[in-house]
């Protein structure tokens, strides 16, 4: 008969040892044996295997006796009393004395190795049927932390075998059509990182909500990684772009979110855990730093490329010793199995009123229905279907819960919460770490829970009407003319990567700036021109940079960063701030700074400010943040583009004060458009042909000054018509003259989003781009392709503005 190996060291096993370790012991023992060789640490451990399960069932009967309690359930005994008569026989029967001296022995090795008498241990379950593809629920079995000698680490491990019969298991394996008995357990024994001394986490390597596949996300938060994992706190969020961390670009880490890391997993005083309060400092300072980051990153990529498919892993640092480690890896089970071709969209379609609380968005989606608060799991038949859930954390006893509900809301908890990852496998869609959800929110207001603007979360009033749309991107026809997306919210970028566009005609600085700097630029540089009140909220808003300038760099950096990095490395325009004189009055701070107008729109904006005294100071932080963008943080993908440029002498002077900010016309692939938006722009185009690399038509400000007409103005809104003959004459002859001096044209507006017919008219002309918001880029993708093939056909007739023949506007004739 052959002999039963009960412990194996990590060292010796591997992926193809899933069936008798269970699939969380075979990926430390793929990354021990695997990965070391590219600098991986794996802490060293040892697992029992299926067979010394086995034995333990196999003593006076207890399999027998486990079917029968099954059989109970089967016959209608209530869940919660077979799963407390299963671990309670479990619990009783004894340890098999052969394996109780092999997890002794295995746990002096590791003590032996570690030159101590007694080194603290996790001891973690996995089972056979877990992180498997037709199994992807993890966390279904028990884990304890800062084990500490035999006697501990036995009891220990007789728990986890106890604990494959929790009731959230048997009902999970009910459900999935396991057979109870056909699934082992499998225990792991691992040397403890002293991340109670430091940090911990859980990082993907792409994006958890989007799944975007050219970063990686690092979640982190002071102490055991266990309160990020439970969601008991708001941690750190890291992101990291994939192309630029190999190419070993000076700045890959593209967006840093210091999160509110209120609480801590340490050690208890007598073995296992305890949560304490965190300081204030650890509060506002950084779990991590770049370099750690990197580094994780690093090793992120090394397992991903190693497995094949997209990965969840988490990782601790040791407070002694300052070293790094992994100390699990899964498959990611989500976003790697959406078909990429498929986009499936919400949007609400009826009036909102302010929202009721916010938080961190999960999935995409969008639910409504009655609030029902929550402490504790309770039985189904007390949570109604399609009740929004609203409570402080989850954990694996609140899935049934989870699945009844229509959405969920919970004050606490980050993108890798348990609220988080089940409730993104389940497609229910949630809003985490809203803070004070179960203090506003009370038992039986209705309300609609959205999670469909971006990656903030809102909760509105009322039962609101919404719509979804799912699209088969691989159905959309290809098109000469570019199709390109306007993009103004970085929070939501990366939500449209699967779109085929063809880059990002338009993203706009001052959306950036008046939602993620929210103070005038100026203010953060001559705060001694302010009140007391904005002085005071400027330094609330800066807290933690000395230099706030810095501060407006960061947040302009990152922004742009996460618009160019979700359509690397197709080209993405930039706009610089193009808000006029009263739209920055109202940024904190900004009265002092900006005239009274009377009619801002021709006034003092665009180019005019770029040079001059009152705004030079606040453009120069502008260009500070692009080319760090393009240069430390390597998005060369990112085209400058200038706004309202009236004469060839403020172009020059603009690009002049660019040079000055390092930002060179032709350096470093470096281009510069112009929105072309004055008529002046059209008139001496070939001039402003060599001065910038590209036209982008801005629609209603060229409506606006060819016609004569306030685009604000209700009394003329009839006369405002982008579609006039003398607009679109206009555009024409741009297009003809760009072409002829070999300048890229585009127009980003509204209109072709809302007229096939003036789609129609930008492609008879020629155009290279048309540039969109993205929930129109489908329809004007298929009225783009109609207009090429209408084109192309020699019986069609062309559209009625591509009859006129281009008007010679020079001044030279």
């Amino acid at each position: 008969m052959a002999t039963i190996r009960r412990v194996v060291p990590f060292a010796e096993l591997g992926r193809q040892d899933v069936s008798r370790i269970g699939g969380k012991n075979a990926s430390l023992g793929e990354l021990t044996t695997a990965l070391s060789a590219a600098g991986v640490r794996v802490p060293a451990g040892f697992a029992t295997t299926a067979g010394a399960y086995g034995e333990l069932l196999s003593g006076h009967g207890l399999r027998r006796r486990i079917e029968e309690q099954i059989g109970r359930l089967h016959e209608g005994a209530p869940l919660d009393e077979v799963g407390a008569a299963i671990r309670a026989m479990i619990r009783a029967e004894p340890l098999p004395v052969e394996l109780r001296a092999e997890i002794v022995s295995g746990y002096e090795q590791l003590a032996l190795g570690q030159g101590r008498k007694e080194p603290e241990v996790a001891v973690r379950s996995s089972a056979t049927a877990e992180d498997l593809p037709e199994a992807s629920f993890a966390g279904q079995q028990e884990s304890y932390l800062n084990v500490r000698g035999p006697a501990q680490l036995l009891e220990s491990c007789h728990r986890c075998y106890a604990s494959l019969f929790t009731d959230r298991a048997i009902d999970y394996r009910e459900r999935m059509g396991f057979d109870h008995l056909a699934v082992a357990l499998s225990i792991g024994v691992q040397i403890m990182v002293r991340s109670d001394r430091a940090g911990a986490g859980v990082l993907f390597t792409l994006d958890p909500e989007s799944g975007f596949p050219e970063v990686i996300v690092v979640s982190a938060a002071w102490g055991l990684g266990e309160t990020v994992v439970s969601g008991q706190v708001d941690p750190d969020e890291y992101t990291v772009f994939k192309p630029g961390l190999k190419d070993r670009v000076p700045e890959p880490v593209i967006d840093v979110r210091t999160g509110s890391k209120r609480q801590k997993a340490v050690y208890a005083e007598h073995g296992l855990t305890r949560i304490v309060e965190t300081t204030a400092e650890e509060r506002s300072r950084r779990v991590l730093n770049d370099e750690e980051v990197k580094l994780l990153a690093d090793w992120a990529c090394a397992v991903e490329e190693h497995y094949g498919c997209p990965m969840d892993l988490e990782w601790a640092k040791d407070g002694l010793t300052g070293d790094l480690w992994i100390v699990q890896a899964r498959p990611e089970t989500v976003q790697s199995r959406r078909r990429t071709s498929m986009l499936r969209r919400c949007r609400l379609t009826s009036t909102r009123g302010s929202s009721l609380i916010e938080g961190i968005a999960v999935g995409e989606a969008i639910g409504r229905g009655v609030v029902v608060g929550l402490d504790s799991p309770v039985d189904l038949d007390r949570f109604p279907a399609g009740a929004v859930l609203v409570t402080g954390i989850t954990d694996p006893d609140w899935e049934p819960i989870m699945k009844r509900a229509s959405a969920i809301v919970t004050d606490h908890g980050g993108r890798t919460s348990h609220a988080a990852i089940v409730s993104r496998e389940l497609g229910v869609p949630a809003v985490v770490g809203a803070g004070r959800a179960t203090e506003l929110l009370r038992d039986g207001l209705e309300v609609t829970v959205s999670c469909a603007e971006g990656d903030r979360g809102q909760v509105y009033p009322g039962l609101l009407d919404y719509e979804e749309t799912e699209t088969d991107l691989a159905d959309l026809p290809r098109t000469r003319t570019q199709v390109m997306l306007n993009l103004a919210d970085p929070s939501a970028a990366l939500r449209w990567w699967r779109l085929p566009a063809d880059g990002v005609g338009l993203a706009r600085l001052e959306f950036i700036v008046a939602h993620q700097v929210k103070a005038h630029p100026m203010a953060l540089l001559h705060p001694e021109r302010l009140d007391r009140e904005d002085r005071r909220a400027i330094d609330d808003l800066t807290a933690g940079y000395p230099d706030r300038s810095q501060y407006f760099v960061d947040r302009l950096a990152r922004a742009i960063a996460r618009i160019a990095v979700s359509r690397w490395p197709a080209p993405v325009v930039v706009r610089t701030s193009d808000f006029k004189a009263n739209e920055y009055a109202r940024l904190l701070g900004g009265r002092p700074f900006e005239p009274a107008e009377a009619n801002p729109m021709i006034g003092w904006r665009g180019a005019s400010r770029y040079y001059s005294e009152g705004y030079r100071e606040g453009f120069a932080l502008e260009c500070r943040a692009l080319r760090r963008v393009r240069e430390e943080m390597g998005l060369q993908n990112v085209i400058v583009m200038i706004p309202f440029c009236r004469t060839l002498e403020e172009a020059d002077e603009v690009l002049r004060v660019m040079a000055e900010q390092g930002l060179h016309r032709g350096r470093n692939g470096l281009k510069v458009y112009v929105m072309a938006e004055i008529p002046a722009n059209i008139i001496l185009a070939e001039e402003f042909a060599e001065r910038f690399d590209g036209f982008s038509i801005g629609s209603n400000d060229l409506t606006q000054l060819t016609l004569g007409v306030d685009r604000d103005s209700e009394a003329l809104a009839h006369i405002f018509d982008e579609s006039d003959p003398a607009v679109m004459t206009l555009i024409e002859t741009l297009v003809a003259r760009a072409r002829s001096t070999g300048v890229t044209v585009g127009l980003c507006g509204q209109r072709p989003s809302d007229d096939p017919s003036f789609t129609e008219f930008l492609v008879g002309t020629g155009i290279d781009s048309i540039s969109v918001a993205p929930d129109s880029f489908a329809a004007v993708k298929q009225h783009v392709a109609a207009a090429e093939s209408k084109r192309n056909s020699p019986e069609q007739p062309a559209p009625a503005g591509a009859r006129r023949a281009p008007v010679d506007l020079s001044a030279g004739g």
